[in-house]
């Protein structure tokens, strides 16, 4: 009197739950990743363009204080002032993992994420982790306002 046991699957099995679990888990971490490295607290700007191009910027030169600057989060901009008349233009994104710099103080750019520093008079690495530059904008003077432009200088 032997009979045949017959088994039947009740669900999915493990191989296939790990697989879903895995196509959840990589796009969830990505999201906390972008938001750990994102700063929505720079100053903001007024003047059009779309967001976060570095598409052209124009800013009230008494906006830029000296030794000081000016974040547009939005368009992805740090206009400085290293010296009385002179202002500079930088990407504002961090070279060493993309966040946004947040503040310009005492002459130096500062990263809020991992800490780097860059110089407000050539964006060049004062501390990092981060090992490259910012990339340099051209900022020109018209008037009381500074207006910059998307083309990266060599």
């Amino acid at each position: 009197m032997s009979e045949d046991l017959q088994v039947e699957e009740s669900g999915p099995d493990r191989r296939s739950v790990m697989k879903a679990a895995a196509l959840v888990a990589v796009p969830v971490a990505g999201v906390g990743t972008v938001a750990a490295c994102s700063s929505s607290s720079g100053k903001s700007s007024s003047s059009g363009g779309s967001s976060g191009s570095g598409a052209p910027l124009t800013v009230p030169s008494s906006s830029v204080p000296v030794g000081g600057g000016y974040v547009d989060a939005d368009k992805l901009v740090v206009v400085t002032q290293p010296q009385a008349g002179t202002f500079k233009a930088f990407s504002a994104v961090c070279t060493h993992q993309g966040c946004t710099v947040k503040d310009v103080a005492d002459n130096k750019i500062h990263c809020p994420c991992h800490g780097s520093v860059f110089s407000a008079q050539d964006g060049s690495v004062l501390a990092g982790p981060a090992s490259t530059p910012l990339s340099s904008m051209t900022a020109t003077v018209s008037g009381a306002n500074v207006s910059v432009t998307s083309t990266a200088k060599s």
